[in-house]
């Protein structure tokens, strides 16, 4: 008997996600159905296979959106994360599994009861960050107490970057998915977490002057700034003795401090429209933001709000991106500041066809065996092979897909609303990944502590 999986969203996540399960069709008897909101933007070798249907779905239409998820046996939504429950309601309602790479909302959890009740499984988090991130972390932290170590330390760090062989503008850095959450990144809430026994707190106009810096050998230096919380899953990893625990986001050392740029200017605010933003060049949407003057540049404006010399790096940096352009129209309506930064920064970050992504992640653990202080560090390096098949779509996608069919296989079978630390999924999921070049490298090295000038080698 066929089985069906409609996967919801096919954006920039999903070429790994949709060759793997139009892959395994045939041996596993599957039929893929995609619902888009723009079915014509599929690519007709996928669209085209005997195992796939193509449909245009609107899921705010009801209808369309009930009868999609009726006629399957289990959904993958790849949508933005604010659109899941209404998937998920009707996936409760109809009895299907659902799996998705978002982070668990509140509303979410609230089916947690009536998920369990009807045996289904809700996996989310099964991406890359959140996703590789817990699997891999839970697989050491498992293996430790099994030794019966103790966790005083857990830090984890993750970063969508380009390709070194095209590592080629002086911000070391391409968009590798969702432009508007770069854009947005850090902003929402204060960003929390713990170090050596004692909670702290970065507010976002700080939070990329507050830094860490490593190193990944073959790879050079990083650094990273805090997620907003790191310590949303100190219950979930088990981690309440543990003295530090840090969640990051990693960059090439400098992108941080030129990015503070744009926070100091209030250019990253998406909480208000500009008017007239349409018809306004990169030059004047820039000059919004700096201080009246009859006679002196946009230029030397911003160089005196922002006190850069000339000869400052990150003035280089900004030229680069054709901010004083005067014949660069933003041509988007009613945008807010976020918005219209993201337009100019899409003109200068945009992965070319030919072009190679990098995801680099990696843990640090620290325990206690036997007496004696230990630590692991834990690293993982992907290279895309193109701007389809991304390193960020394959991160992403494959342990979506992987997941999805091994629900189907009944080889994950635990009900309810999840995410992926327990053996039953993490093992086999890793092992898998591996064969498609997801390799993390561990290391045996001594006791460090917390140290945010530390260098992981």
């Amino acid at each position: 008997m066929m089985r069906k999986i409609l996967v919801i969203g096919a954006g920039k996540s999903t070429s790994y996600l949709l060759d793997y399960l139009l892959g395994k069709a045939t041996t596993e008897n599957l039929h893929i159905t995609i619902g888009d909101i723009n079915p014509a933007a599929i690519p007709t070798s996928i669209a085209n296979h005997s195992h796939c249907t193509v449909i245009g779905l609107d899921i705010f239409n009801d209808t369309e959106r009930k009868d999609s998820i009726a006629a399957s046996d289990l959904v993958i939504s790849m949508l933005p994360a604010h659109f899941h429950i209404k998937v998920a309601e009707d996936c409760v309602q109809l009895k299907k599994h659902l799996v998705t790479a978002s982070y668990v909302s509140p509303q979410l959890l609230g089916l947690n009861d009536k998920v369990k009740e009807n045996g289904l499984v809700f996996m989310n988090e099964i991406g890359l960050d959140p996703g590789v991130d817990h699997m891999s972390a839970m697989q050491v932290i498992d293996r430790i107490r099994e030794k019966g170590g103790k966790i005083i330390l857990f830090e984890s760090f993750c970063g969508g970057l380009v390709a070194p062989e095209h590592d080629n503008n002086l911000w070391n850095y391409k968009f590798t998915w969702n432009p508007r959450n770069v854009v947005l990144a850090g902003q929402g809430g204060t960003a929390k977490f713990i170090q050596e026994g004692t909670y702290k707190y970065i507010p976002y106009h700080r939070l990329f002057r507050r830094t860490e810096f490593f190193e990944i050998e073959g790879y050079g230096r990083f650094e990273g700034y805090a997620n907003r919380d790191s310590l949303n899953y100190r219950e979930a990893y088990q981690l309440q003795d543990a003295l530090t625990i840090y969640r990051g986001t990693m960059r090439r050392v400098g992108f941080s401090k030129a990015w503070n740029m744009f926070i100091q200017l209030g250019v990253t605010d998406d909480t208000y429209s500009i008017e007239n933003s349409e018809n306004m060049s990169y030059r004047e949407f820039i000059n919004l933001f700096l201080p009246y003057s009859p006679t002196d540049s946009v230029e030397l404006k911003l160089r005196h709000y922002l006190k850069l010399d000339q000869d400052d790096i990150r003035w280089d940096k900004l030229l680069e991106l054709n901010i004083f352009d005067q014949t660069k129209v933003l041509g988007i309506p009613n945008a807010t500041p976020a918005q219209a930064l993201q337009k100019i920064l899409e003109d200068s970050w945009t992965l070319k066809a030919e072009e190679k992504d990098m995801i680099v992640m990696y843990h640090k653990f620290g325990y206690e065996l036997d007496g004696e202080k230990k630590q692991i560090d834990s690293k993982l390096v992907v290279t895309g092979e193109n701007q389809t098949f991304t390193a960020m779509a394959k991160t992403v996608g494959l342990p979506v897909a992987m997941a999805a069919l091994k629900i189907l296989n009944g080889e994950i079978t635990t009900p309810g609303v999840q995410i992926p630390i327990s053996k039953e999924v993490y093992e086999p999921i890793l092992k898998e990944l591996e064969t498609y070049g997801v390799n993390f490298k561990e290391y045996e090295v001594p006791y460090l502590g917390y140290n945010p000038n530390s260098v992981i080698t």
